[in-house]
């Protein structure tokens, strides 16, 4: 079963499903960048973490600082920005768009993907993303969801205008995260497989320990944990 990266020319993934939790998801992001972290620039977009219905405040401050327990943003980077997208409609495009042109990494943080999805369309991030061959894209949870076509009922949370459960489709796969997690009981294997039965096209059921790497139109699983593809 073939997967593709369904934007030609752009971005290089990495889709994890908890950070960089091991040194394969680390080597796969230094193959991606090129560089050290330490020589390399970041913009963290916490946006999804404000979506889903059990949100609160504290999680996005995780995310932003460093103290999550998904390592992201205090991996050692050169230097982290915040890209808020819900305020980027307020913000000359020109300035904002510099921004994510000059940084190396974007690191997208977990809660609810389809307000990401929705934030990423509105701000006009998911139009600029087809142009940004040279910069990573590193997803955290609902921050690989997003990039994928379709996310499934069974995480749906915050209701989007077009009323289904679609995401951005840059990749044809479905991502199922959490798989055994102690956190989330009902993401079992089982439940994976009932999951995919309803999806089009290949779908992936990862755990912590697991990301999908993609560049030049190739997908290679990292993983020091299980996963599936169906």
């Amino acid at each position: 079963m073939s997967t593709t990266l369904l934007w030609k020319d752009m971005m290089k993934l990495l889709l994890t499903d908890s950070g960089v939790k091991n040194a394969s998801i680390r080597n796969a992001l230094l193959d991606l960048l090129g560089k050290s972290i330490a020589e390399s620039s970041a913009l963290c977009i916490p946006t999804a973490g404000y979506g889903a219905p059990d949100a609160d405040p504290g999680g996005p401050w995780r995310f932003i600082s460093g103290q999550s327990p998904s390592p992201m943003t205090g991996l050692g980077w050169k230097s982290v920005g915040v890209l808020e997208l819900t305020a980027l409609p307020s913000i000359e495009e020109a300035r904002w768009v510099s921004w994510v042109r000059e940084a190396d990494v974007l690191l997208v943080n977990g809660g609810d993907a389809l307000y990401l999805g929705h934030w990423m369309r509105e701000s006009g991030l998911a139009a600029l993303l087809p142009s940004l061959s040279d910069t990573v894209y590193v997803g955290l949870s609902a921050g690989s969801m997003v990039m994928t076509p379709r996310i499934g009922e069974e995480f749906v949370g915050w209701k989007p205008p077009t009323g289904d459960d679609s995401t951005l489709g840059v990749v044809d796969f479905s991502i199922f995260p959490h798989l055994d997690h102690p956190s989330c009981p009902e993401n079992t294997m089982a439940a994976a497989e009932r999951w995919a039965a309803r999806m089009t096209g290949p779908a992936y059921a990862i755990d912590e320990q697991t990301a999908i790497k993609v560049a030049d139109d190739a997908v290679e699983v990292v993983s020091e944990g299980h996963w599936k593809l169906f």
